[in-house]
């Protein structure tokens, strides 16, 4: 818990949390200018910080070819990417996944799945009443998703239940749709404009048509 404290305090820094906004918005690799210009800083100073995250494992660093080839191409670019580590602090710490994991074998054992994407679409829709005025990117984002647009449809780079999705996919995805098709529904939407689309490294769950979804 200590390292990931040590690593969450490097966020503390107006800059570093820009900087890491910046790359983590970016969904892949984004160069020292690129984050630059957009935390507002310069490319040394940016360099710096961006290097800092990488050492406490916010990021991670890699380069890019440049496109042209042979002499005067000039030097691989340093690029940046989220890390895919997971960081959580709690004091005392607390440890809910193992008890997630626990129950989502129960469901398996029990053949209860049905029952489980039942729960889950009525938790939805409980959230969605709650928030039913606010836009469905900002509900999105509060819940961990990290919703972005692309081809009239919302996709998300980040799974909020990354961890268990990998010990019991089936099951953590479907309950995923049923959740986010409760959400939309309980914000007066369509429920059927959730659908599962999944992509490697991101949610596996899309939501068709923003702008018909109270879409900011």
């Amino acid at each position: 818990m200590n390292d990931d404290l040590d690593a969450l305090a490097n966020l503390q820094d107006p800059v570093r949390r820009a900087l890491y906004d910046h790359v983590v918005a970016g969904g892949g690799e984004v160069g020292r200018g690129e984050a630059a210009e957009a935390a507002g800083v310069s490319r040394t100073l940016a360099a710096h910080h961006l290097d800092k995250l990488v050492e406490a494992g916010l990021l991670e660093a890699g380069f890019r070819a440049p496109e042209r080839k042979g002499p005067g191409s000039g030097r691989p670019a340093k690029v940046y990417r989220r890390a895919k580590t997971e960081r959580s602090v709690s004091l005392p710490p607390r440890d809910y996944g193992v008890l997630a994991g626990l129950l989502a074998e129960v469901v398996d054992t029990l053949g209860a799945e049905d029952r489980a994407e039942t729960v889950a679409r009525r938790a939805g829709e409980r959230l969605g009443r709650d928030r039913r005025d606010a836009p469905v990117t900002g509900v999105l984002r509060e819940r961990g998703y990290e919703p972005y647009a692309e081809g009239g449809v919302l996709r998300m780079r980040n799974c909020p239940f990354h961890t268990l999705s990998q010990e019991q996919p089936v099951l953590v995805c479907a309950m995923n749709l049923a959740l986010c098709q409760g959400l939309l529904e309980g914000m007066g939407g369509d429920p059927g404009l959730a659908a599962l689309d999944p992509r490697p490294g991101e949610c596996c769950v899309t939501i068709a048509e923003p702008s018909k979804t109270n879409e900011d």
